[in-house]
């Protein structure tokens, strides 16, 4: 048996030691320091267009900061993208709002523009006030369309905050993704493009929403000499240990890019010939993803080993990604799951030591968000009718490993695996 393969796991370049040790030789241990001050220089200069970077504990943070610096409060509407991990989301609810879910363009399969103005119109004419702020993501890396989001949201004067934490280093029309809007996410979460084994970083615009996302991110302490506090603030800075990972991965981020991208490139040629198995792709020569994790679609008609046994089995144990976190759920099936020959292959995947994971279930289709608007494009993949494309795209759709620590060798293993698995 091989080493499990994992979707994305950290690599260390070797860098990262010295800078760690440089912080605790120095006794500079706390959420400030030489470390994260170069590493917001260096990610300064790596999205360049002028933006300021402010480096914090996560990518969820750097979400609420700028939420926060956008005026969102309760009572307040706030476009979200569908088609996304709950980061994107929760931190609206954190602040009393109530996001409103756009569905997503088959192509990129991030935030379809015609319905972001659409929902924007009709919640106009539901509620008699604008949404707060519009949250597009780079599902996966890839690049959303936003010159058609920035285009609407300026002509309704509604901020736009790019939820890129998957997407370090993908760009659309050669200009990288987090620098169009007011406010861009990045997240170096261990699983990301590169890691400071937890943490995230909040682009701004201009220098005065750099120092308010700082003054919010330390606890909101106002100029005395004692604790003076006039608004509430947040623990919300990155370590300077975490930093000084984070500026030993810097040295590798262009490597890793190149190894994603590598990557996919094999999987689409060896793939190939596999019928009924096809790898999502940049739509067109505007959009450079970083392929952050390689995702393929499974036809319907694809029949899969063990697939009359799908979801027969709960999930024991710590789910991948929740830290060892165990929760029981409360059913084998929802109203809402991969097709059972995508769980078919996921669990065929996982039984020869790989880890394959479905796409994010949309957020309108999650129960915590039932009550939420949704706009949505009934859309047909496969000749299957679907409420949404984002629904569509999650029953059919599976992430393969990609990370920098995942070998050539490696894929044509994963490649192999899938095509033993068809029937």
């Amino acid at each position: 048996m091989k080493n499990r393969i994992y979707l994305c796991l950290a690599h260390m370049s070797g860098r990262e030691q010295a800078f760690i040790r440089e912080a605790f030789d120095t006794n500079w241990v706390v959420p400030l320091g030489p470390n994260v001050n170069a590493f917001e220089q260096e990610l300064k200069r790596y999205v360049s267009g002028g933006c300021e970077v402010v480096a914090l504990s996560s990518g969820t943070a750097a979400v609420h900061l700028a939420l926060l610096c956008c005026g969102v409060g309760p009572g307040d509407e706030v476009l979200v993208q569908s088609f996304t991990f709950c980061a994107s989301s929760h931190p609206v609810t954190y602040l009393g709002a109530r996001p409103v879910f756009v569905d997503s363009e088959p192509d990129s399969w991030n935030m379809d523009p015609e319905l972001l103005e659409e929902a924007i119109k009709d919640r106009i004419a539901k509620t008699g006030k604008k949404p707060k702020a519009i949250i597009p993501v780079a599902l996966y890396g890839m690049p959303y369309q936003i010159n058609r989001i920035m285009e609407i949201a300026n002509r309704y004067e509604i901020p736009v905050i790019e939820d890129a934490a998957e997407g370090l280093g993908s760009r659309f029309d050669g200009r990288v993704l987090g620098t169009f809007g007011r406010f861009g996410v990045l997240s170096f979460n261990g699983n990301k493009m590169i890691t400071t084994s937890g943490g995230g970083a909040l682009i701004c615009r201009d220098k005065a929403d750099a120092e308010k996302v700082m003054w919010y991110a330390t606890q909101a302490r106002e100029a005395y000499p004692y604790y003076q506090h006039e608004a509430i603030g947040y623990n919300y800075r990155l370590s300077n240990i975490c930093a000084g990972i984070g500026r030993g991965q810097m040295t590798v981020l262009d490597e890793h890019i190149a190894h994603h991208r590598r990557l996919c490139s094999l999987y689409r040629e060896l793939l190939a010939s596999v019928p009924g198995i096809e790898v999502h792709g940049n739509p067109s020569s505007r959009y450079d993803s970083n392929y952050w994790l390689v995702t393929v679609t499974v036809a319907p008609e694809l029949r899969i080993k063990g697939q009359e046994n799908a979801y027969g089995k709960a999930v024991e144990g710590a789910v991948g990604g929740a830290a060892g976190v165990v929760h029981a759920a409360s059913s084998l099936r929802t109203d809402c799951q991969p097709n059972d020959n995508v769980e078919a292959l996921r669990v065929a995947l996982d039984e020869a030591g790989i880890e394959a994971r479905p796409l994010w279930k949309p957020m309108h289709r999650q129960p915590v968000y039932r009550d939420s608007p949704a706009y949505l494009r009934p859309f047909s993949l496969f000749g299957t009718d679907e409420a949404s494309v984002s629904e569509a795209f999650f029953k059919v759709g599976l992430c393969l490993p990609s990370g920098p620590c995942v070998t050539e060798d490696d894929v044509r293993y994963i490649v192999d695996t899938i095509k033993n698995s068809i029937l």
